[in-house]
């Protein structure tokens, strides 16, 4: 190869993988910046929305209604002993506001993922042939590193909390893609044709047969969704989202170790909160 090493060689014969993505970004940003300007103010419009919800009744009544939406959920009073305890200890933290915020961005990111990828899931698993093709893109979607969906989302979003979102779509939504697909692709073949036997049209056999056989799956990719959504609010915040984010990268700029673990174990007791609520129950 005239004197070229095989690593001299293959970087001069880079694929312009770069270049390719920049392109890409380039013209979504030319063609569709109408697009991207009405999907921002619709997402803002959902995230203020449970801001409001969350921020403007009384703080404890916002508590007692999570303490009782767990007792309907796992019907266990411990449960609901441990979720009040979080909270409270949010509240002592002097937590609240920038909790509320990160649980606004978490439910907009479980309406969207959870929107579109139980139905998803549905649509791969009357297809298998097609999810194996489309599961490499699920696997890119997860591998590559979270900081990386940032850039396109300050491109087409600017800064505040709508680019955080889109990042934390990205990124979760293979979650509840594959958790349907398997709940549902899973249903047992008797019960299918069990249904079938009856007259079931396809429609009734999802809905009565499939659906509730894949309940436990769906709900396990909502507690995936949720708790994957909370491990992005860090990176969610460099992009000037708000909420528990901020106070974790501002003790990392000031080097300040007890900001950081102050606001670090408020996240934790955050997501044990969440996780107890929405675990589901083994049968």
């Amino acid at each position: 190869m005239d004197g070229y090493s095989l690593e001299e060689w293959l970087i001069a014969h880079k694929i312009p993988v770069g270049d390719w993505a920049e392109a890409g970004v380039d013209w979504l940003k030319t063609y569709g910046r109408a697009f991207f300007d009405r999907l921002s103010d619709g997402l803002d419009w959902m995230i203020d929305g449970i801001v409001w919800c969350l921020q403007t009744p009384p703080m404890f009544l916002i508590i007692l209604l999570f303490v009782g939406l767990t007792w309907v959920l796992q019907k266990s009073w411990a449960v609901c002993l441990l979720v009040l305890v979080c909270l409270l200890f949010v509240v002592n933290q002097g937590y609240w506001e920038e909790t509320t915020d990160s649980l606004a961005l978490v439910l907009s990111s479980c309406v969207v993922c959870m929107g579109f990828g139980v139905p998803l899931g549905i649509f791969f698993a009357h297809r298998p042939k097609l999810y194996q093709t489309f599961s490499p893109v699920l696997d890119l979607m997860q591998t590559l590193p979270a900081f990386v969906y940032l850039i396109p989302a300050i491109v087409f979003f600017g800064l505040g909390m709508v680019p955080g979102l889109f990042a934390t779509v990205i990124f979760v939504l293979p979650a509840p893609i594959r958790l349907t697909y398997l709940g549902v692709s899973n249903t047992p073949t008797a019960l299918l044709e069990a249904a079938e036997s009856f007259g079931a049209t396809p429609a009734q056999r999802l809905w009565k047969v499939e659906l509730p056989y894949a309940v436990p799956q769906i709900m396990a990719g909502l507690n995936q969704v949720i708790m994957l959504s909370l491990s992005m609010v860090v990176i969610s915040a460099y992009v000037g989202a708000n909420g528990l984010g901020k106070p974790v990268v501002q003790a990392l700029g000031r080097n300040d170790p007890g900001l950081g673990f102050e606001s670090g174990f408020v996240i934790v007791a955050v997501a044990i909160m969440l996780d107890r609520m929405l675990r589901v129950k083994s049968k």
